[in-house]
């Protein structure tokens, strides 16, 4: 057993993992033919896994991601054109080591949220600082920062983080003042970070949707050119579920015992 000082020191340097990590060699067979060096190794290897996956764990927490999704948790079986090979190299967020964007199109109920948050919750597992928004709450949330004095701080955040996912991009009406808010988001971002926005409207929509022509072709130009293009089809996941799911059949009651034996009373009774 580990000598108590030598449990508190290791807790008081925060080395959680190198502390589990000896209690599991203790519990291991055989464990004590392996030479101090690669005891040690393995006990390097314990605190380095612990710390990874903690930033991790915050990472995640901090994205307020909408789906618990994973790419391992796709299902490529359903028919909506997704390209397995393509949603493969995205999962290896090379795009976010490149600074280029995605754009996930379809219509509604073919997973492109929970695309969205794969590809987000896969970056956060790599190391990747992530937020997740949908384009009127965000919005709403700069409007309320204008209004505090917190504006500059807020757009400060957005432009640092490495992978901005913006959810129902392009669906409702934009003011003057979103489109700018929009611009100021795509200026700073623009060939230092990478964008996912996933939208039921179609790209060469896009342009009309924004509104103002001279600000839709500034903000497209700093969205679409170099962005990873998902165009999903077909009927809704969520359609596809109920089908698959197993219905309720309500019991049949000329076939149950007493209510049969009632119904069926001998004539003249």
């Amino acid at each position: 057993m580990l000598p108590h000082p030598t449990i508190d020191k290791l807790y008081a340097l925060r080395l959680h993992g190198m502390l589990r990590g000896l209690q599991e060699q203790q519990a291991m067979q055989g464990a004590d033919q392996l030479c101090f060096e690669e005891r040690l190794g393995l006990l390097v290897d314990r605190e380095t896994m612990d710390r990874e996956n903690r930033r991790a764990a915050q990472r995640l927490k901090k994205a307020h991601l909408r789906h618990d999704a994973a790419i391992e948790n796709l299902d490529f079986r359903h028919p909506r054109g997704m390209d397995k090979s393509l949603i493969l190299s995205l999962a290896s967020c090379q795009w976010i080591r490149n600074r280029d964007n995605c754009a996930i199109t379809g219509p509604t109920g073919v997973g492109k949220s929970y695309l969205a948050c794969a590809l987000a919750q896969k970056a956060c597992r790599e190391g990747f600082s992530v937020l997740y928004a949908r384009t009127t709450r965000l919005l709403q949330d700069l409007a309320l920062a204008r209004a505090e004095g917190t504006y500059n701080r807020r757009l400060f955040e957005l432009a640092k983080t490495d992978l901005l996912v913006l959810d129902d991009w392009a669906m409702a009406p934009l003011t003057d003042q979103h489109r700018r808010d929009l611009f100021e988001i795509f200026e700073d971002r623009y060939d230092r970070h990478s964008t996912l926005v996933a939208t039921q409207v179609p790209i060469e929509n896009w342009h009309e949707s924004i509104g103002d022509p001279t600000l839709a072709d500034a903000l497209l130009d700093r969205l679409v050119h170099n962005a990873h293009k998902i165009r999903l089809k077909g009927e809704s996941m969520r359609k596809h579920r109920m089908q698959q799911e197993p219905q309720f059949q309500p019991p049949d009651s000329a076939s149950t015992g007493p209510l049969a034996v009632e119904t069926a009373a001998p004539s003249g009774a």
